[in-house]
Formats: structure tokens, C-alpha cells, sequence
């Protein structure tokens, strides 16, 4: 046996924040630029940028209409005062058409991107074998479910409500910044005799006025981020509490275990509310900023403008139009300033999608690095084993068997003791944990069917059951009924066509039973059982192999468990065995581009 080689991963330093994000944002582009709704979304982001624009020229038709309208205000003119109403009420209509289509679009790009992303997520997460090798690679694959459906729709929705509010906030700015320069080139000042003009002065003070917020409100708001990234990860733990607590309530209300599992649940929950807490605190503080510089910004362009007006150098409709030309400046600025909570909570969420997708590309990637079983394709109908050996992070399982064929027709028996690793060979001969060393050669006629020690049904009716993965009108009903009677489930013959969560509804042994009659159905020409034979009574069993004997009688059966009392069925026996000097698994990191994300753990030989 080779010595035990540990290979230690060059983890890089943690990335900072700009190349976090700028690694992230190039992920997610990568998924979008792949994307089937590309297409639409480009199309829906032109047109958005074209209702964005023209409500900008709106807009400065409606900052213009300030001037004759205060201006009637001032000389009481009644006839051009109603004018100036007819004026705006076609403004008015012309923005309400404008608003009313950007609020379409902004729909239409949540639910598209929502689509685009989802699918994506969904298309990297059921790749072959990929989900079940998150699931074994740490923190990181914990909840996909969660990753997969409300991080995916959140992100959607912020990504779009804020791309649309900058965007906005973009286009409102340049054009107001022009109108603010042209009105301030005519602002003198007074000063002890003397008169001097800063060009484009209240453009300065806005940008001064709104530069100053937005640096408080990103130093105080900061932290949000890594606040609301805990919040999302301890949500999650929440739901899956309450998703496990519902799969298994019959075991618990049986075992008299609310008390404890109500403990677990307070612990969870307590664990939320401790981060929303801490989320609280830190919006309170950002209020303090955000909404300071709003009531400020009530009476701050007037008092800016106020010396000019004073002076006698511009009307009173001349003042509000500046004052409006310079709130829709100072709004546009302050964007960031309004959205600082979204945006850190945009980051929070980006950062766990980029990183679970990044989880997904990059499992493939690390196992090709590591010691693998070599799988091959024989060139006749056998199976073989050669010196195989499957290693865990716990132990390393062998054959003892150096050299193994098995044809169509045997009944083998893989046996050993509890806790030798007898599901972890099981899932190493289906490819599902190909760590270890030695080779698998497969049978020509094709893999394998795997039946494990807890079947998998698909939701839908009876039918659709034992037909899967096939169609569900493959099998005619009398062969339906007359597999459900050969394993004893006649009872459910008039139900091929009821639907019902036949995981919950039967019991472990039925559901055992039910997986069986769907063998008998298929008829595969080899078979590889993981100790679902010796978790059935002892009448079901001889039922069972009864009917295995009948129906697949000229295929190949590989029981892995103990079976010493099924030795009349099977003619051979391999004995599986742990090698306690032989080499494991360590738990490796996956090094993330965002420092604040959890760590994933991959297996190194």
C-alpha cells in the first residue's frame, strides 16, 4: 500500500472588494451572455434606456415651465397663470404615458432576468452528478433550494430596480447639470462693493453638497453588507430547520420530540432575529445620515440661490427654476445616498449567487485534480473490479478481492461490517465518489441500474412512478398490476393514475417494495443493490427475491450489505474490508473570490 500523499491547495490571498465584485459581476455576465432571454433582455434594457431619456427631456420641460408659471404668480397675471396650467396638464399626461411604460418595462426586465438567472443556477445544478458532489463539498452546498429560488429572485429584482434607478439618476444628471451650469453663468455676487461671478456655481455647491452625503453614507452604511450576507446564510439554516422538522414529523410526534426540536428551532430563529437586530441598529445609524441631508435638502438650494435672489438678479420664477434644476441634480447625486441599504443588500445577495455558481463551475474542476478510480468501458458483458480502493474522509475501503468479474446471470454478494463503508463503495462503483484508486471496468451492454437504500420517487401519479425515467405510457396497465401484486402492493393497482406524495404516503418497506416492482418492470441486465434487501422483513425479502429470480433471470445482481441470511440466492460472496493504513480524505477549502463567504470543503488524497 503507497504511503498516504497529501496534496495542499495554493489558496490565494483574499481578494479585496473591488476585485470581488469585479470577479463576480464577470461571472454573472458570463451566465448572462450564455443565456436563451439574452435576446429579450437586451431588447428590454434599449428600450428602457430610451423611456429613460425621453422622460429626461421631459423633465427639463417641465424645470422650464417653473419660470412663466411662478413668474404669473408674481405679476398676478390670471390668463397667462391658466395658460401655464394647459401647459402642464399636457407635461403631465406626456410623463404620466412615460412613467406608466417604464414601470412595464421594469416588470418585464425582473421576471426575464429572474428567468435568465433561475435557468442558468438550474442548468449548472443538475448537471450529471454535479449536485450530488456539491452536496459532499462543504458549506457551500448547503440549500442550493435557497440559492436556487428566493437569493436568484431577489437579486433579479434589485439588480433591475437598481440598474433602473441609476440609470435614471444618469441620464437626469447630465442633462440637468448643463441647465444648472446655463442658469448659474448669470449669477453676480456683491460682496463690499465688489461684484464677481463663479461660472457654473451652483453645479459646485451640489456637487460638494451631494459628494458630502454620499461619503458619510457609505462610511456609516458599509457594514450592511456583511450584515445582511450573515442574515441570508442564517435564513436559510431557519427554513431548512422547518422543511426538516415537516419531512420527518410522524418519527418526532412518535419519539415525543417537539420539546427538543422547538429548542432547535428557537436557536435558529433566535439566530435570525440576533442578525436583523444587528441589521436594525445599522440602518437606524444610516438614517441618522440619510434623512438629515433630506430635510436639509428642503431649504438647501434656496439658501444657496438666496444671495443672488436678493440681490435683485433674478426673478422669483428664475429662483425656482434653479431650485428645481438643483434638486434634480442633487437627486441624482444623492442616488447613492437613497440606495445605500439596497445596495449593500445587492452585494450581500450577488455575492452568495456568484459564489454558489462559482461552487458549481469549480466542482468539476478541483476533482479532476485529485486521485481518482480510472472508469472504463470492457469490451465484453462483464463487470471487473481491479485492486479498488475507496477512500472517505474517514476511511479507505477495499475489496479483498484483488481481481473481480462478474457476468450476466451471477448473484454476488459484496459483504461486510457495519461501518466499513459499504455505501461508499456503492456509490463509488455507480461514479458518484470516484476518489480512490484502481479500476472499474463497466459492462458494454451499458451502466448499471443503482437501486439505493432509500428510493427516490418523482411527484406525480402511480403510473408515472414505476415507469420513470421512462414515459409514462411505456408499460400497459395489466404489466402495472402485475408488478404491484408480485411484490404484494395490489392494493395499489386501481391508483396508477392518482397522484400523491407516495414517499409519505407509504411506508419505508412499501416504498422499498414499490422501487422493486419498478425493477421487475425494466428489467435491467445489471443490477447494483445497497442494502435495500436487508432493511425489508424477512417475508417481504423471500417475496422479493422470488421475483428477481423470475423476472431477471438472466441479469446480473450485486447486493452490497451483510446478507448472511440470503446466501441461498446469492452463489458468490466478495467481502468488502477497511484498511486502516490505507490513505483518506482531507477537507480542502475552495477559496472564494468574496473573503466574507463560507468556505467549502473538497476532498485531497
Amino acid at each position: 500500500m503507497a504511503d498516504q500523499a497529501q496534496v495542499t491547495p495554493q489558496n490565494p490571498p483574499p481578494a479585496g472588494d473591488e476585485e470581488s465584485l469585479r470577479n463576480q459581476l464577470a461571472l454573472m455576465w458570463g451566465a448572462f451572455v450564455k443565456s436563451p432571454v439574452r435576446n429579450s433582455l437586451f431588447s428590454l434594457g434599449v428600450a428602457m434606456v430610451i423611456t429613460v431619456m425621453t422622460t429626461g427631456y421631459g423633465q427639463v420641460q417641465l424645470n422650464r415651465w417653473n419660470r412663466p408659471f411662478y413668474d404669473a404668480l408674481e405679476r398676478r397675471d390670471l390668463k397667462e397663470f391658466l395658460h401655464q396650467l394647459a401647459v402642464f396638464a399636457v407635461i403631465a399626461i406626456f410623463l404620466l404615458l412615460l412613467n406608466v411604460a417604464q414601470t412595464w418595462l421594469n416588470q418585464n426586465l425582473r421576471l426575464r432576468l429572474r428567468e435568465g438567472l433561475t435557468r442558468d443556477l438550474i442548468n449548472e445544478w443538475m448537471r450529471p452528478r454535479r449536485a450530488f458532489r456539491l452536496a459532499n463539498a462543504g458549506a457551500i452546498g448547503v440549500n442550493p433550494d435557497q440559492r436556487v429560488h428566493e437569493d436568484a429572485r431577489h437579486l433579479s429584482e434589485l439588480t433591475t430596480d437598481l440598474g433602473v434607478g441609476l440609470l435614471q439618476a444618469t441620464v437626469l444628471l447630465a442633462i440637468f447639470v448643463s441647465v444648472l451650469w446655463g442658469l448659474s453663468s448669470g449669477f453676480v455676487f456683491h460682496v463690499m462693493g465688489h461684484s464677481f461671478v463663479i461660472p457654473g456655481y451652483m453645479v459646485w455647491a451640489a456637487l460638494l453638497y451631494s459628494g458630502t452625503a454620499s461619503w458619510l453614507s457609505w462610511l456609516v452604511g458599509r457594514p450592511l453588507i456583511k450584515l445582511n450576507v450573515e442574515r441570508y446564510a442564517r435564513e436559510a439554516e431557519l427554513r431548512f430547520s422547518l422543511m426538516r422538522v415537516n419531512e420527518h414529523i410522524d418519527a418526532i410526534s412518535l419519539g415525543a420530540g417537539e420539546a427538543d426540536e422547538k429548542r432547535r428551532l428557537e436557536l435558529d430563529l433566535g439566530a435570525v432575529l440576533e442578525a436583523m437586530w444587528k441589521i436594525l441598529n445599522a440602518l437606524t445609524r444610516l438614517t441618522w445620515v440619510t434623512a438629515g441631508y433630506g430635510w436639509i435638502t428642503v431649504v438647501a438650494p434656496i439658501i444657496i440661490a438666496s444671495p443672488i435672489y436678493f440681490a435683485g438678479n433674478i426673478s422669483f420664477g428664475g429662483l425656482m427654476m434653479a431650485v428645481g434644476a438643483f434638486n434634480q441634480v442633487h437627486a441624482s447625486l444623492r442616488w447613492f445616498i437613497d440606495n445605500i441599504g439596497g445596495i449593500a443588500d445587492w452585494r450581500a445577495t450577488l455575492l452568495r449567487v456568484a459564489a454558489f455558481r462559482a461552487g458549481l463551475l469549480k466542482t468539476d474542476e478541483q476533482h479532476e485534480v485529485e486521485k481518482r478510480i480510472d472508469y472504463v468501458r470492457n469490451e465484453d458483458d462483464r463487470l471487473t473490479f481491479d485492486r479498488v480502493e475507496v477512500i472517505s474522509p474517514s476511511a479507505c475501503t477495499m475489496l479483498s478481492e484483488a481481481h473481480v468479474e462478474i457476468c450476466p446471470g451471477d448473484r454476488v454478494l459484496l459483504s461486510g461490517e457495519r461501518g466499513v463503508g459499504k455505501t461508499m463503495f456503492f456509490r463509488a462503483v455507480a461514479g458518484l465518489w470516484p476518489w480512490g484508486k484502481g479500476r472499474v471496468g463497466l459492462p458494454v451492454g451499458g451502466p448499471p441500474t443503482f437501486v439505493p437504500l432509500r428510493p427516490y420517487f418523482s411527484p406525480g401519479s402511480l403510473r408515472e412512478v414505476l415507469s420513470y425515467p421512462r414515459r409514462s405510457d411505456t408499460f400497459s396497465d395489466a404489466d402495472l398490476a402485475a408488478a404491484l401484486t408480485e411484490v404484494g402492493l395490489e392494493r395499489l393497482s386501481g391508483s396508477l393514475d392518482r397522484i400523491s406524495r407516495w414517499d409519505r404516503e407509504l411506508s419505508d418497506d412499501e416504498q422499498r417494495m414499490l422501487a422493486f416492482a419498478r425493477l421487475g418492470l425494466h428489467r435491467p441486465h445489471w443490477v447494483v443493490i445497497d442494502g435495500a434487501l436487508e432493511a425489508l422483513e424477512a417475508d417481504s425479502r423471500q417475496r422479493l427475491l422470488s421475483m428477481l429470480e423470475t423476472k431477471l433471470q438472466g441479469s446480473a445482481i450485486i447486493n452490497i450489505g451483510r446478507g448472511n441470511q440470503d446466501r441461498h440466492f446469492f452463489t458468490r460472496v466478495l467481502h468488502l474490508t477497511r484498511d486502516p493504513t490505507g490513505p483518506t480524505l482531507r477537507p480542502l477549502r475552495v477559496a472564494s473570490s468574496a473573503p466574507m463567504d463560507m468556505e467549502a470543503a473538497t476532498p485531497s488524497v
